[in-house]
């Protein structure tokens, strides 16, 4: 893992097309703004698990339908 050090309004730059900025720091809480093309899916982590999580079910549920037929 990278670790990296950024002040408020300061950015990190992914490949040439994502860029990430840091928008606020409150408490415990820092807010990221992310640019990047409309193409890149960007989740949270725990939203990412679930939708991965979910595909599978549905992946199996269909196998299991398939074999009843």
């Amino acid at each position: 893992m990278l670790i990296l050090t950024r002040k408020l309004g300061e950015s990190i730059i992914i490949e040439d097309n994502i860029k990430i900025t840091v928008v606020s720091i409150n408490n415990q809480q820092i807010k990221l703004g992310i640019e990047a093309p409309k193409h890149i899916t960007i989740n949270r982590e725990e939203v990412a698990r679930k939708v991965k999580e979910e595909n599978r079910l549905s992946s199996n549920s269909m196998i299991i339908d398939i074999a009843k037929e």
